[in-house]
């Protein structure tokens, strides 16, 4: 086989619906009601995926979401897939076996005969949310859901690309959670800001005992958080440590920002270090006070009390949004804890990737009358 031209994935899932899937579903399920679409975990669904994607979990692939009456369907449907789909697509093999060196990775092997494993997955969208983000969507969202959703897997259920609007059932589960509620996301930035306040002083104080791991350390940290809080102020989901930083790119503060933002990374002394940051402090402020969703605040970093350090007080600004939250369960979260999103407590690969633990994290955001 020729090595293939590389097609991004998303390009691919649709040439493959289109071209390959599409015409056998006609031919087989004629009239069957479906959405069909790439989107999920995965480079490919998120648009970064590049040739170096396609050692693993990448290939011809495409999901169909069917009605919940309807999935009984999903043996047929593979089985009629698996005997009617070509062996190769666009020179990629359309089957997959379990990757050798990777236990629970699929990579494309080809084979010239025989039944295909291939991937076209056949599924609701209740299981899908249920499975991605172990959420039973006969429910509505509370507060305390919505803030044991990671970031990461949001994104991953609203970006992607459809392919075909069947059912209208996808469309508006994306429409669910295509961002935060309103007040919701008010106390997201609050806990945001209270992030940058809790150590914005810090940074240089470790330093100026002479401490320069420690204040890189510091630094980086609040890299991160003023990173993290220009994908909220935009309303954008930010995704996998893997693509934080491509994703930043790509949003309309970057150009600015991204400049400042290495310079404070590659600092090697922690006055340095605050030059570079301090301008990023003002971009935030600007940003926020743009925003008009509290009374305007100052935007300059100044001096911390009597130390020759430059801050921007984010609890300000953290106060100044959390004294805007008017809906019930959130006043009340907000009155019990400042801790934020689970994104915003913990890095843990394991519990931002896990949705059997979500329920324990919800938890941490329930008051005495259970309504949270």
């Amino acid at each position: 086989m020729s090595q293939p031209t590389f097609i991004p994935g998303l390009q691919l899932g649709r040439l493959f619906y289109t071209e390959a899937v599409r015409p056998i579903l006609d031919a087989h399920f004629p009239g069957l009601a479906h959405d069909a679409a790439l989107i999920g975990s995965g480079s490919d669904k998120l648009g970064f995926d590049t040739e170096m994607s396609t050692d693993h979990d990448w290939g011809p692939s495409v999901i169909l979401f069917l009605r919940e009456g309807d999935i009984s369907l999903e043996p047929q449907i593979r089985e009629v897939m698996a005997h009617n789909l070509p062996h190769t697509f666009y020179n990629y093999p359309t089957n997959f076996d379990e990757s050798p060196l990777e236990a629970g990775t699929m990579v494309a092997t080809p084979i010239t005969s025989g039944p295909i494993n291939h991937r076209v997955v056949v599924t609701t969208v209740h299981a899908f949310v249920q499975q991605h983000l172990g959420f039973d969507l006969h429910a509505s969202p509370s507060p305390s859901d919505w803030l044991s959703f990671p970031s990461q897997v949001l994104r991953t259920l609203t970006t992607g690309e459809i392919y075909h609007h069947g059912t209208g059932e996808l469309q508006a589960m994306r429409a669910l959670f295509h961002w935060y509620p309103h007040d919701v996301w008010l106390y997201l930035m609050a806990a945001g800001w209270r992030r940058i306040s809790q150590e914005e002083h810090l940074m240089p104080r470790a330093g100026y005992l002479g401490d320069e791991l420690g204040s890189s350390i510091i630094g980086a940290r609040l890299v991160r958080d003023i990173m993290s809080l220009c994908f909220l102020i935009e309303r954008h989901y930010a995704p996998y440590p893997k693509w934080f930083g491509t994703a930043f790119s790509l949003l309309s503060c970057a150009p600015d920002l991204s400049p400042a933002l290495l310079r404070a990374q590659h600092a090697q002394t922690w006055k340095e270090r605050e030059a570079a940051i301090t301008p990023a402090y003002s971009y935030l402020a600007r940003a926020h006070n743009a925003l008009s969703l509290t009374d305007p605040l100052p935007e300059d970093p100044t001096r911390f009390f009597n130390r020759p350090f430059q801050v921007i007080w984010g609890d300000r600004f953290a106060d100044a949004l959390i004294a805007r939250i008017t809906d019930p369960d959130m006043v009340k979260i907000a009155a019990l804890t400042h801790i934020g999103g689970i994104d915003q407590f913990s890095d843990s690969t394991d519990l931002r990737s896990d949705p059997a633990l979500r329920e324990r994290v919800r938890r941490l955001f329930s008051t005495d009358d259970g309504h949270t």
